[in-house]
């Protein structure tokens, strides 16, 4: 249950809810949205669920089921790989910006967001753990970018991450340790904090080389998965 607070904009926090529920697997890709069983969950009419599910479809979060109805997107591998391209272009230009213009209080920032993740290291990660790490992830990169003290590079960012956010939660509910951010994340912060662009470039695309090929080999597995299944049960 996620509780609404009456003092904010319901339509926003019904939408922050809704947006939340599917990026922490609450909703499953695929999974058929029903807007009686929501509004009930979050103790609204049925009005401010649609007008979220409505803006969610326009994010590509949501996408129409052919059979009547809203369903959860499901990212495939043809979308995984061309959004860590487009990552991989636009976080090159947000590190060897931050290396230009990032300030003390952001780098303090970005250590710290390195050290929780290292600290995690210290205990395995469960699967109701993702999500905390998937944030910390999130908020490292955009940090970065906003950093870059590039607005539009920023805005750029922000859309290809809400897909991401998807794609990261489709393949770290069946296993969390797809997400590595530890050692990876030391390394862009070094070279940003020594404000060498070039290895700051170098480490940020590697980085996300290698999560790309995480991804898309557990992407595989699952797809492998799913339909040896759909073979035995049919």
């Amino acid at each position: 249950m996620i509780a609404i607070q009456r003092s904010q904009s319901l339509r926003e926090q019904v939408y922050q809810a809704l947006r939340k529920i599917i990026l922490t697997g609450g909703l499953a890709s695929g999974e058929r949205i029903v807007e009686t069983r929501l509004a009930e969950q979050l103790q609204v009419s049925r009005t401010p669920v649609r007008e979220a599910i409505g803006q969610l479809q326009r994010e590509k979060l949501i996408v129409s089921n052919p059979n009547g109805g809203f369903k959860v997107a499901t990212l495939s591998i043809q979308d995984a790989i061309q959004l860590y391209d487009c990552r991989i272009a636009l976080e090159q230009l947000s590190a060897a910006g931050a290396c230009e213009s990032v300030n003390s209080q952001q780098l303090q920032q970005l250590e710290e967001y390195v050290v929780v993740a290292e600290n995690s290291a210290k205990s395995k990660v469960q699967p109701a753990d993702s999500y905390e790490l998937l944030e910390l992830d999130y908020k490292f990169h955009q940090l970065i970018a906003a950093s870059s003290n590039n607005q539009w590079l920023l805005t750029l960012l922000e859309q290809v991450f809400d897909k991401m956010a998807l794609l990261r939660v489709q393949t770290t509910k069946h296993n969390p340790q797809v997400l590595e951010i530890r050692l990876e994340h030391r390394q862009i912060y070094d070279a940003i904090a020594t404000r060498n662009p070039d290895l700051a470039q170098k480490t940020i695309k590697e980085h996300l080389i290698a999560s790309k090929a995480r991804v898309v080999r557990e992407l595989e597995i699952i797809n492998t998965t799913e339909l040896l299944t759909s073979e035995i049960t049919s």
